[in-house]
């Protein structure tokens, strides 16, 4: 039996939205994304969910799912503080402005759906130009097995305002403090407006343009992205009343986002549990086949339609 969601309309059986964020989050965790980046695509193709709503709906799912990976990074000791702290004072204010192009700008659904195939189709081309480039031995770096006794946890060396520097199993990793910062501002918009906090972008730019490992990245992305989500979620909540008086949802849908919340919560614990055992490169050719796939089918169908 089906049930209706009130705020956003939705009819879809309970079961349905934990069991799909499951699987989406499962895997995406394991590079450090969240996966709003993929249930966005579905909620509005699969669920016809296309009110500017579905936003904050997104990032309600990031608050309730990703504390679970993030304990499990902080556990394993592969959280980078300092990562993290330079990624959220970039986003933070970017999101806000994000929210706000996407009410002003973007609440059209057709150039909305548009606007999210080219943000995946970026997403994925980095993916998948990182694995053309990567050089691997018969052993894949990064994965764990019963030879490999090396130190999985991140340990910062040095962190300056303009500088980043941390070790990770064995090798040592510097990054611009100025730069990640500013960076994450630009992706801070672009994610408010998408609703996916962000993560998503900055995770693929740290691995392909920044050299840094995807599995030590990840709890610092995820990190990121639920203080952002939160923030967003907080900005929707607080100007839906100046946009609600037409009749068009902008608030999020808490039960919905809650119920992709709960099968996120378990997926992504389970994703960070799994994540030292799979080759940093078979994360990434996974998520760029499939980032690209719906990206040419979003860009492709507002092009030609």
């Amino acid at each position: 039996m089906n049930f209706v969601f009130p705020i956003s309309g939705v009819e879809t059986a309970l079961w349905l939205p934990p069991l799909i964020a499951f699987a989406i989050s499962f895997f995406t965790s394991m590079a450090g994304v969240s996966g709003a980046f993929l249930l966005l695509p579905f909620q509005m193709s699969v669920l016809g969910f296309v009110s500017p709503s579905v936003t904050p709906t997104n990032l309600v799912f990031n608050i309730t799912a990703i504390p679970s990976g993030v304990y499990r990074y902080l556990r394993e000791r592969r959280l980078v503080w300092p990562l993290t702290a330079a990624v959220v004072a970039g986003t933070l204010p970017g999101v806000v402005i994000g929210g706000f192009i996407r009410l002003e700008f973007l609440s059209d659904p057709a150039p909305f759906k548009a606007f999210v195939g080219f943000v995946l189709l970026y997403i994925g081309l980095c993916l998948l130009q990182d694995v053309v480039r990567a050089r691997r031995a018969a052993q894949p770096a990064g994965v764990a097995s019963a030879t490999q006794a090396q130190d999985w946890s991140a340990e910062t060396i040095s962190f300056t305002w303009r500088t980043l520097d941390f070790r990770f199993r064995g090798e040592v990793y510097r990054c611009s403090t100025p730069s990640i910062a500013a960076f994450s501002f630009l992706v801070g918009m672009v994610g408010g407006a998408y609703g996916i906090g962000g993560g998503a972008i900055v995770a693929p730019v740290f691995v392909t343009l920044y050299r840094l490992p995807v599995h030590a990245v990840a709890g610092a992305t995820l990190m990121g992205t639920f203080t952002t989500s939160v923030v967003g979620v907080l900005f929707f909540q607080a100007v839906a009343p100046y946009y609600s008086a037409g009749g068009v949802a902008v608030g999020p849908d808490w039960l919905l986002g809650a119920l992709f919340g709960v099968g996120g919560l378990a997926g992504m614990y389970l994703g960070a549990c799994t994540q030292r055992f799979v080759p940093s490169v078979w994360l990434k050719l996974m998520l760029g086949l499939i980032v690209v796939s719906v990206a040419v089918r979003y860009v492709g169908g507002y092009l030609l339609g």
